[in-house]
């Protein structure tokens, strides 16, 4: 009981993230260069959640700077959380790495990863990275523990904090490629939009009370564990190539690989509408650009924001205008 407590109390102060506005800088105030909202700019640690129906409620997702949901085998998602403002007491389940997490995480500098493993094959590539290893195969079960209220192997949770002690290799966040401002003119209004995996779905919806797109994971509302719907202010669905890699899971699975170097569409989701533009990106280790059709940058509304990196088209809902009377 006192855990739920705690939980709630923890939905409520970070609620206040989903209400940012453009017009509410305060000089002198640090904010966070990801989500442009008060808060310290520190180091930054990607967390891996496994994301099937076992493993939700998912615990401090909610609180996480960046969240880029990716395939995985079987056309299941996994997310990869990204913290640099805060770092909650608990984070989980935390599930394995996979190769294209290497590429993500490149634009962000030396980060600190944190997974329950890998494949054996993979071990030496992210050897190679840029890449502080702060998984569960190099640190204690005082760090990495398992979840009496969870079923294995969905149930390894993790505490970051104490891995901050750990993080002296580990790069402070630096901007990845956007910046906040106003939304654009060519923006469409939209309800909702539907983003496919061969295997997931995920459903964002416009909540005009809370001024935020708020989730559904395979057709069910995605609940926290702290019990408040996952959503954000501010979605970006980036369509790219995703082809089988040369790893295979252990029951023969083989590993999908994402590219998100190249360039290609993607669907900006702030302010209840939705813009087309097009994002690129030279290498790894460049910054991602969002352009608008006339060659200008397409800005960001401030908050959490939620990367769908898939290669199925979304399909959007738009709101029903009424006849006039």
């Amino acid at each position: 009981m006192k855990r739920f407590a705690s939980l709630v109390l923890f939905a409520v102060i970070t609620s206040c993230s989903f209400l940012p506005t453009e017009k509410d800088a305060t000089p002198g105030v640090e904010r966070n260069i990801l989500t442009g909202l008060p808060g310290k700019n520190g180091k930054v640690l990607a967390v891996k959640f496994d994301d099937t129906t076992y493993s939700h409620p998912q615990q401090g997702v909610e609180a996480a700077d960046v969240v880029f949901v990716t395939q995985v085998e079987a056309g299941l998602t996994r997310l990869m959380g990204i913290y640099s403002s805060q770092y909650p007491e608990i984070l989980g389940p935390v599930r394995s790495a996979r190769i294209s997490d290497i590429d993500i995480l490149a634009q962000f500098g030396k980060v600190g990863f944190l997974y329950s493993g890998s494949q054996k094959k993979l071990r030496p590539v992210l050897t190679a990275a840029s890449l502080v290893n702060l998984s569960a195969e190099r640190n204690p079960p005082t760090i990495y523990f398992n979840d009496p209220e969870r079923t294995p192997p969905y149930a390894m949770m993790v505490k970051p904090n104490l891995l901050l002690e750990k993080a002296d290799q580990v790069s402070s966040v630096q901007s990845i490629g956007w910046s906040h401002g106003p939304r654009s003119p060519s923006a469409k209004e939209i309800s909702a939009v539907t983003i496919r995996w061969p295997n997931a779905v995920y459903r964002a919806s416009w909540n005009k009370t809370e001024r935020r797109f708020v989730l559904d994971h395979d057709n069910k509302p995605n609940l926290a564990a702290s019990g408040s719907q996952l959503g954000s202010p501010m979605m970006v669905i980036q369509m790219v190539n995703i082809k089988p890699s040369e790893y295979v899971d252990k029951f023969g699975g083989i590993t999908p690989k994402t590219t998100v170097t190249g360039k290609g569409v993607a669907y900006l989701l702030r302010n209840g509408s939705m813009t087309q533009v097009e994002w690129s990106r030279d290498t790894a280790i460049s910054p991602t650009k969002w352009m608008l059709a006339d060659g200008t940058e397409a800005k960001f509304q401030r908050g959490q924001v939620w990367f769908f990196l898939t290669d199925q088209e979304p399909e959007f809902e738009y709101p029903v205008i009424e006849p006039s009377k």
